[in-house]
C-alpha cells in the first residue's frame, strides 16, 4: 500500500490543509504544530504503558498492546478525525487484515511523497512525535478505507521541530525592524496590538508569543509558554508578516524563561531605536489594567509584594500590600514605576542612539508611528492600509 508522506513545509502549504496530533495529551499540551487539532491515540497512562513494553520486552509486545488498545477506542478515534462517525463493519475488518500475524505493521511500511501536483481536497495531516507507529498505522487504516485525504507528516512532530529550528536560525540579522522601547506602563505591547489592527503583518508581539510581560511581575494573570511552544509560535507568525519593516517590543534576550533566537536578538539590537515616553498618570492606568482588571489578578500580584517589598526596603514591609487592600493602587504602582522598574531598568536604554521619540499617550500615536515607517520604506504602511 503506497502511503502519501509530506514535510511540513509542503504540507503547511496545502489548500485547507488540517493537522491532527496523535500524540498524548501531555505531549501536545508541551507543544504542537500551530493550528494543530489533537485526537491522541493513546491517553498518558496507556502511552506509558506501551513505553514501558517496548523498552522492557520488545517491539512486538507493544505493538501487539498498542492495537489491542486502539481497537477498543478506534470507532470514536475516527469519528474524531473525520468529524463523523464510520461504521463498525466498515473499519473492524479492515483493521484486523491490516495487524493479522504475519504482516508487516504498518509503521514497517515504505512511503512514497506525495508530489505536488497531488494533493487531495480539505487534507488531513496526521502526525505523532517522529512518523512511527502511532500515525503511519492510523493514516494506512484510513486509506484501506477509502479515506484517500489521509496524508503522514514525514518525521512527525519531531520533523516539524526541525524545521522550527531551521527557520529560526535562518532569519536575517539585517532585517529592518522598528524596535519600541520605553518606560515600564507606556503601554508598548498594546501599542503593537493598536498597529497591528491598522496595518495587519507588521508587528511581532514577543510577550505575546511567550504570554508573558518581561518582568518581575510578567506571569500575572498569564499562563507562560515554554521554549519549544514560544519558538512555534514565532516561527508560525514569521510566516504572517507582511514586508519589513516591521515594529517589535525592545527586550532582553530572555521574555520571561524562553530565549529570544540570536538572529533576531541582533535585529532588535541593530533595529530602528524608538523612544517611547508618557506621564505617570497614563502609566499608572496602563498597569492597573494590566495588572488589576480582576479580583484573581489583585490576589495574585499581592502574592508577589513582599518580594518587590523587600528589595524597596526594610521601610516598605507591609506598605505596599496595605495600600492594596485598600484599595488604593494608584499609590501601588506609582511606588512600582519610581522606586523599582525605572531606576532597575532605565539605565539599559542610556547608550542608545533615538531615530525618533514620541508620546505614548498621545491620541496619534499610531497614525505618528505608521507614517514614520512608511519614511522607513514600509509598504501599505499608512493608518488607511
Amino acid at each position: 500500500m503506497d502511503l502519501p508522506t509530506l514535510a511540513y513545509a509542503e504540507a503547511v502549504r496545502l489548500p485547507g490543509v488540517e493537522f491532527v496530533d496523535l500524540r498524548s495529551p501531555s505531549e501536545f499540551a508541551h507543544d504542537h504544530l500551530p493550528g494543530a487539532r489533537n485526537v491522541p491515540l493513546f491517553d498518558d497512562r496507556q502511552r506509558a504503558v506501551v513505553g514501558t513494553l517496548y523498552c522492557r520486552e520488545s517491539p512486538a509486545a507493544a505493538w501487539r498492546e498498542g492495537l489491542r488498545i486502539v481497537e477498543e477506542r478506534l470507532a470514536g478515534l475516527l469519528a474524531e478525525i473525520l468529524g463523523e462517525p464510520v461504521p463498525d463493519r466498515a473499519w473492524r475488518r479492515r483493521f484486523h487484515e491490516l495487524t493479522a500475524p504475519g504482516r508487516d505493521p504498518a509503521f514497517q511500511r515504505e512511503f512514497r511523497w506525495l508530489a505536488p501536483s497531488e494533493p487531495p481536497p480539505a487534507p488531513l495531516v496526521l502526525h505523532c512525535w517522529r512518523g512511527g507507529m502511532r500515525s503511519r498505522s492510523v493514516v494506512a487504516l484510513m486509506h484501506a478505507l477509502g479515506i484517500h485525504r489521509a496524508i503522514h507528516l514525514a518525521g512527525g512532530y519531531k520533523g516539524y521541530r526541525a524545521w522550527v529550528r531551521e527557520r529560526l536560525a535562518a532569519f536575517d540579522p539585517a532585517t529592518p525592524l522598528i524596535v519600541l522601547r520605553g518606560p515600564t506602563g507606556v503601554g508598548k505591547t498594546r501599542i503593537l496590538a493598536r498597529l497591528e489592527e491598522a496595518a495587519p503583518g507588521a508587528t511581532i508581539d514577543l510577550e505575546g508569543l511567550a504570554r508573558h510581560r518581561s518582568s518581575i511581575l510578567g506571569d500575572v494573570g498569564l499562563e507562560p509558554v515554554g521554549q519549544k511552544a514560544f519558538e512555534s509560535a514565532l516561527a508560525d507568525r514569521l510566516g504572517r508578516l507582511g514586508p519589513p519593516p516591521w515594529f517589535i517590543e525592545g527586550e532582553s534576550r530572555k521574555v520571561g524563561d524562553v530565549v529570544l533566537p540570536e538572529p533576531l536578538f541582533r535585529a532588535m539590537e541593530e533595529g530602528i531605536q524608538i523612544r517611547l515616553d508618557a506621564p505617570l498618570a497614563h502609566r499608572v492606568e496602563v498597569l492597573a489594567a494590566d495588572y488589576l482588571p480582576t479580583p484573581a489578578h489583585a490576589a495574585e500580584l499581592r502574592a508577589r509584594l513582599p518580594f518587590l517589598e523587600k528589595r524597596l526596603g526594610r521601610t516598605w514591609t507591609g506598605r505596599l500590600r496595605a495600600w492594596l487592600d485598600r484599595g488604593e493602587w494608584r499609590r501601588v504602582a506609582e511606588v512600582l514605576l519610581e522606586r523599582y522598574y525605572d531606576p532597575r531598568y532605565g539605565h539599559h536604554d542610556r547608550r542608545r542612539r533615538w531615530a525618533a521619540e514620541f508620546n505614548a499617550a498621545d491620541p496619534g500615536l499610531v497614525a505618528d508611528l505608521l507614517a514614520f515607517r512608511a519614511r522607513r520604506g514600509g509598504r501599505g504602511a499608512s493608518a488607511g492600509g
